[in-house]
């Protein structure tokens, strides 16, 4: 029975369809964080830029442009947008390039433009989430995470998670948890609430995982070592695939039953089935080295890299 199982998955594997890029929506730089609500594709970008392209009218509704600022020679140069979301009506903008190299966090309502954390502050956060209404969580280059209280001003708890430097985090659907990674190659998965991690993920990456995804108590990783790592929470079930390559992105679809990893040098996305371990397609359209990867549902995804294209694929085309 094993051996014939271990058949049906290569068979099936042998069988995986080549896909082309279903549509190429440009922005206005290259894009470097993307998160997707019902109705929006949400981007920010090098050039300084949040950009909202609105799904129904497949059209970019609104850019919120940030101050640009003075580099070490002086020149008048564009922020870097390095991490986004959005929250009730809320956007939020990271940029790490404040003056010495501290980070700027701003919130975006109703066109208004609020400053929550200042390059004074001397705080190198790199990417940022909205837990709810009043709450946004921070993931620290130094591998510290951080509940930030909008309405009162205040951490509410900053926590180390380990002496390695930070990678990524994804929170899950109610935002109770968090899967945050590092150089060392340990997932960690941390109580939003508390900041405390409940289990570290072992025994896969063996070196930094530049990227997460976690839905439905699954958690992928997109490895420096070259695996694209998938971890079931609940079962305990874990392993990888191989790739020639660096691995700089992973998606997951909203069940968890089906991720996506950048597979190889050419920028091809590969997906696999998480229950029969099998490769199911390969996406071959990315120019540039990919970044992020986030699926809409169980057939339709988004790929950004470091250009101005954000590419829409269709699994059932």
């Amino acid at each position: 029975m094993k051996y014939f199982l271990i058949m049906i998955t290569l068979v099936i594997s042998l069988f995986a369809k080549d896909l082309k890029p279903y549509k190429e929506i440009k922005f206005n730089g290259g894009v470097k964080d993307m998160v997707l609500t019902p109705t929006e594709l949400v981007v920010g970008t090098d050039t300084g830029k949040l950009q909202v392209y609105d799904l129904k009218q497949q059209k970019i509704t609104n850019t919120v442009q940030l101050p640009k600022i003075k580099d070490f020679m002086g020149d008048i140069i564009d922020t870097r947008v390095a991490s986004v979301d959005y929250l009730n009506g809320k956007y939020l903008l990271l940029s790490d390039s404040g003056i010495g190299g501290y980070t700027n966090i701003w919130i975006y309502k109703d066109n208004n433009l609020t400053k929550i954390i200042s390059h004074e502050n001397k705080l190198s956060i790199v990417k940022a989430r909205f837990i709810d209404d009043d709450h946004v969580l921070f993931g620290f280059l130094s591998n510290e995470v951080a509940l930030y209280d909008m309405k009162n001003k205040k951490m509410l708890y900053v926590n180390q998670l380990s002496e390695s430097k930070f990678s990524d985090f994804a929170l899950n659907k109610d935002k109770t948890l968090g899967a945050f990674s590092c150089e060392s190659g340990i997932i960690y998965i941390v109580d939003t609430k508390t900041g405390k991690a409940t289990k570290e993920l072992k025994g896969v990456h063996v070196d930094n995982v530049y990227k997460v995804d976690m839905k439905n108590n699954i958690v992928t990783g997109a490895g420096q070592d070259r695996r694209a790592s998938y971890f079931n929470l609940k079962t305990g079930d874990k392993g990888y695939f191989s790739s020639n390559f660096l691995i700089y992105a992973t998606g997951l679809s909203p069940s968890g039953e089906k991720a996506a990893y950048a597979i190889d040098e050419d920028n091809d996305i590969a997906v696999y089935n998480l229950l029969t371990k099998s490769k199911t397609a390969l996406l071959k359209g990315q120019r540039s080295t990919l970044n992020t990867i986030v699926f809409a549902d169980e057939n339709t995804l988004f790929s950004a890299s470091d250009d101005d294209i954000v590419i829409m694929w269709k699994l059932n085309q």
